[in-house]
This record gives C-alpha cells, structure tokens and sequence, in this order.
C-alpha cells in the first residue's frame, strides 16, 4: 500500500516518518523540479514524506511538489499529520483534502504538549465532525516509546483504502479553500477540545510527559528571543555560532578529506608517474571526486544547524527579525541564513536557499550567493595582500575586512538592480510563519535528516562537477602532455594557448597569458590561482611558507612581454576586485543549474558577473595608473 504523508511545517510529519522507516529511507528528485521527496518503507507498506504545505494553494516550488504528488502519485491513503495545539489552521487543510474526495486519515500529534495546555481532545468527536478516520500518533514530542498503534493503524489504514473506492475524485479546482473554511476549522475545534478537568463520556486522549505547559515556556524565552533589542543580539550569536561551526568545524575534517585524496593520488600516481592514464586517474578522476567530496563536510554540518535550528523552533523566529531589512532589499527573512553560510562556502547556501518560499525570492538570493567572499577566495587574498603589504599586518587585516566588507556591498547592489530591472519574476511574498513551541530536537533525527540532503548534494551534483574538472584537465595537459616540465606543459596547453590568445583581454587589467591562464585554471575553484601560479613561476618549494615566499619573489620580478612590471599596485587591486565580483567556481555554477532548475540562469550568472567583475577591475587599473599608481 503506497502512503502519503501530509502536513505543515512543524506539525511532526517529518519526525513521524522517520520513527516509521528507520534508516531505510532515500531522497526521491520529483520530476521537473528541483524538490526531493523522502521514501521508504514500513512493513509492506512504501511512505513517501513530502514538503510542508499550509493549503492546497500553493504559493511555494514545495508545495506545488505537494499538490502534484497528490495528484500524481496516487496514493492508496492520505496520511494528514495535523498539530493538536494548532488545530484550527491545520483543520483548513484536512477539510480541503477531505473535500477533494481523496482517501485521507487524520493522525492528531502533539498531544503532550495540548495536555500541557490543560486541554484533551476526542477523537470520536474529531471522527464524525470531519467524517474521516483519526488516529493519535506519538512524533517523538512525548516521552511515549511508540509512534503509532500498529493494529489500529492497520486498521484504519484498511478502513480509509475501502472507504474511497465509491469516491469520485474531485478536479484541483475543489481542492482550493473554501469560503467558509475557517469558520468550519474554529466550530470543528471548539467541538472536540475541552478542559482536562471536564470528562468527555468518550474516547479522549490523555497523554503524559509534560509537567510546564510547552506555551508557558515559549512565551518565556519570546521575551527575549523577539525582544526588540535583546532579540537581534541572540539572532546574531546565534547564527555566529552557525557560522563559525560550518567553517571551524568543517575545517578539520575538509583537510582530512582533502589529504585523504592527496594521499591517494599519491599512492596511484605511484604506480607509474609518467604513465598517461595513470596521471587521469590521479589528477582527472581523483581530483575531481576531490572536489565533490571536500565539501561534504561543510554540507552536512549546514544542514545539522539548519534542520536543528528548525526543529527547535528559533529558525522562524530568526527569519521574522531579519525580514525588514532584507526586503529593503527585495530579499525575505528567509533569505539570511544562505547569504550567511555563503561566506563559507555558496554551494552549501545554494541548498540551504530551498528553505524559501517565494520563488522570485529564492532566485534573487540564489543570484547574489556568489558575490559572498566564501573561504575558497582566502588564499588568493592573502597571497596577493601579501604582495601589497609585505610588513604591514595592520593594513593587511584592514584591507581584508574591506573586502569582506565590499562582498556585501555588492550583493545588496546587485539584488537592488535585479529587482529594479525585474529578472525574476513572482509575487513578492509577505513573511507569513507560525511560530511554534521551543522544542529539544532529536539527535538522531536531525543526524538523518541532514545525511539524506548531503547525500541528495553528493548524487546531485557530483557527476556535473566531476565531468567538468575532467574537461579541464584535459584542456591543461594536451596536446603536450609528454613534456616534463610542469610551466611548458601548461604554457603549451590547450588552456595555455587560449590563456595567450585572449592575453589581449587582459591587459587593460594589467595582465598578460599567465593572469590569463591563471584565471581560467580558477574557474574549477578560486584557491587554485595560487597554485597555477607556482607552476608558472617554476617555484618548487615544498614548504608552504617558502612557496608563498618564494611566489611573491616571483612576481616582483615578473615581467610582461613590454619589459613592464606584470604585477603592481593597480594590477593587484585590479585582480582582488575581480575576485570579489566574478563567478569563477565549478561547483557554484553547477549547483546554481541544478537548484534553479535552469542553466539558462547558470550561465547568465556566470556572464554577468565575470563581464561585470572585469569592467570593475579595468577601470580599477586604469584609473590608478591615472592617478600616478605603477
């Protein structure tokens, strides 16, 4: 029997599933959408859990996954998971199904926490007021060891099958919201909630576990959590703390990944250095599933704050107190926390933007994810800061912060002018979200969730990534590949050779082919101009510190094919404002074309803001050198 499960955020759907399936359950990518369906199974049933939904009104890409999997999926029963202590909004929703004539049983969850409000609710009552089986079921809220009564949900489940044979299953016009909806809710719930002091005469439920009412407590913890002064200072530590986590925490074991794969390429390259498939496999193959992987840590510890933030309860509250400000923008609250995590890296972000409702949102934020200096550019700005201030750490910090700074700058100007110029189209979405009850998430529920969506990331984009480093390592290593010189090889290349051809290009920059080659080679990921470099440069020094120095000599005594110093004051400048603006990451522009749905917006991302960021450098140099700066 194929279920659906049903129901709004925080209801306890999720949660549900997850004590139904276990461990066994797998993201499903719904067709023509870039929305993942969760599945698995109990018993010898399949449970699909899909995206919250508020009505049959779609405003969101989720909900509008969830309306067609009602329609499409066929499912043999509607499983609605409907919050007890919210039970007139939710009501909404069930009355809609229930109209639609499709198959649906009720399972009432949160009871503890509506004991905790002195109230007790029967299920009888709730049976003949909505003509629907309804059953109680446990999310995890409570301190009960069973999620479900497994006979009695056999049976219902059986009942609810049966029931809608003889149905006539409605068109998606019934299913809207009718106009007396609401009032329908708010009779049904006056009907079946009463005090726990008063004795219904029926089956009511009565469940322990909660000694303070849960609505106590949150109203408590409110006081300072949207406390207009108090309230942003947690927001700010808060995500701080999230920040901080996805960069420190991930840091570790992203080196270890990374050496990881150093050690294997080493140990294959082993075999026979100069053998050319063996050097595929090592810098093709292994590399690129280096570049997949190494950010597998910094996902899923996203996902762990993000899905623990949510589960808690703050995350709503977080969204509310930057939503001003950001719609100054033509961004939502629910933009900020991907516009942080951008910092650390935009490929986790891009997937943390799934979180927004409106799409024209979701697509302004997914457009300026980019401009965020992720820690993918800190090598670059470092070595070429470096150069700028050998001795000064004071104006070396200093310049960095700016930088960090004009990051920001630029993303608020550039969703200013999408906005203006109305690239994205949809309605621009007030901030509607219910604020539930401060809850202590699950660990082992939030470890699940957050490995099912990094697992999704892996699948997603990996095979695009991967594909595309192999391209580019096949443009760096023919058709001389033979030599053994490293700076021949790559000067020779088919990169290289284009990294001359446009030299043109690049020196209104202050460049010539080595800036080039070096900012195309960035493109499989920004660090990796540091490292072309070195190759071009011949410098060999194995230490990390003696290959920085040894580079930044280098390119002091580099010069262009004039006799002109190739690296100066303007040049420099010049390269670190295109590194801020322009888009020049494999993995960002493949997640930004599968999240989006769209290479089309992929690849105007990337035109725009490498067009852009070299207009911006250009007028750099140029104006400098104007100014009397070498």
């Amino acid at each position: 029997m194929k279920l659906l499960l049903v129901g709004s955020p925080n209801s306890g759907k999720t949660t549900l599933f997850n004590r139904l399936t276990g461990i066994g359950a797998k993201t499903v990518n719904y067709p023509g959408s870039t929305v993942d369906l969760l599945v698995g199974h109990w018993g010898k049933h399949t449970v699909i859990d899909s995206p919250g939904i508020y009505s049959l009104e779609p405003r969101s890409l989720d909900e509008e996954v969830t309306l067609k999997a009602i329609a499409a999926e066929k499912p043999d029963v509607i499983l609605l998971v409907v919050d007890a202590t919210q039970l007139e909004r939710q009501l909404v929703l069930a009355l809609q199904l229930i109209r639609s004539g499709r198959p649906v049983a009720i399972l009432v969850s949160m009871l503890d926490l509506l004991k905790g409000e002195g109230l007790q609710l029967s299920l009888d009552r709730l049976r003949l007021e909505l003509g629907a089986a309804c059953l109680a079921v446990s999310t995890g809220v409570s301190v009960e060891t069973g999620a479900i009564d497994v006979d009695e949900f056999e049976k219902v489940l059986l009942q609810t099958a049966e029931s809608s044979a003889a149905r006539v299953v409605a068109d998606s016009s019934s299913m809207s919201m009718a106009t007396d909806d609401w009032g329908r809710a708010a009779e049904i719930k006056k009907n079946v909630l009463q005090p726990l002091s008063q004795p219904l005469g029926e089956t009511s439920v009565r469940s322990g576990g909660v000694v303070q009412s849960a609505r106590s407590r949150t109203r408590v913890i409110d006081r300072f959590a949207l406390h207009p002064l108090l309230g942003p200072l947690l927001f700010l530590l808060t995500m701080g703390g999230l920040f901080a986590s996805i960069y420190w925490v991930a840091s570790p074991l992203m080196e270890l990944v990374d050496g990881g794969f150093g050690a294997l390429n080493g140990w294959v390259l082993s075999f026979a250095p100069e053998n050319l498939f063996v050097r595929f496999l090592s810098e093709g193959i292994l590399a690129g599933a280096g570049a997949v992987l190494v950010f597998v840590p910094q996902i899923f510890i996203l996902f762990m704050g993000v899905i623990a933030l949510e589960d808690s309860g703050y995350l709503a509250r977080a969204a509310s107190i930057v939503d001003r400000p950001l719609r100054a923008l033509g961004l939502g609250g629910r933009s900020f926390v991907p516009l942080l995590s951008g910092f650390a890296c935009a490929v986790p972000a891009m997937l943390a933007s799934r979180t927004i409702n409106s799409r024209r949102e979701r697509f302004l934020t997914l457009f300026i994810l980019p401009l965020m200096s992720c820690s993918a550019r800190l090598p670059v700005y470092a070595l070429l800061i470096g150069f700028l201030f050998p001795t000064s750490s004071g104006l070396a910090g200093l310049t960095l912060a700016l930088l960090y700074f004009g990051s920001i700058i630029a993303g608020a100007v550039a969703a200013l002018l999408a906005g203006r110029l109305g690239l994205f189209k949809g309605e621009r979405a007030f901030l509607l979200l219910e604020l539930p009850v401060y809850r202590v998430p699950k660990l082992q529920v939030v470890f699940k969730q957050a490995l099912l969506r990094t697992q999704s990331y892996v699948r997603r984009a990996g095979l695009v990534i991967l594909g595309l480093s192999v391209v580019i390592w096949v443009g760096t290593t023919f058709p001389d590949y033979q030599n053994p010189d490293q700076g021949e090889r790559l000067e020779r290349s088919y990169l290289g050779r284009t990294g001359a051809l446009i030299s043109p290009i690049f020196e209104p920059m202050g460049g010539d082919w080595r800036t080039g080659v070096g900012l195309l080679s960035a493109f499989a990921a920004r660090e990796v101009f540091v490292s072309t470099m070195a190759v071009l440069f011949h410098v060999t020094d194995a230490e990390e510190e003696g290959m920085r120095a040894g580079l930044l000599e280098q390119m002091r005594m580099a010069k262009t094919d004039s006799g002109r110093a190739l690296f100066t004051v303007s040049s420099v400048v010049g390269l670190l404002i295109f590194f801020v603006v322009a888009l020049q990451c494999l993995s960002t522009f493949s997640v930004a074309g599968k999240e989006s749905g769209s290479w089309r917006f992929a690849w105007g991302q990337l035109i725009a803001f490498n067009v852009i960021a070299y207009i911006l450098a250009v007028a750099a140099v140029q104006g400098l050198r104007y100014l009397g700066f070498s």
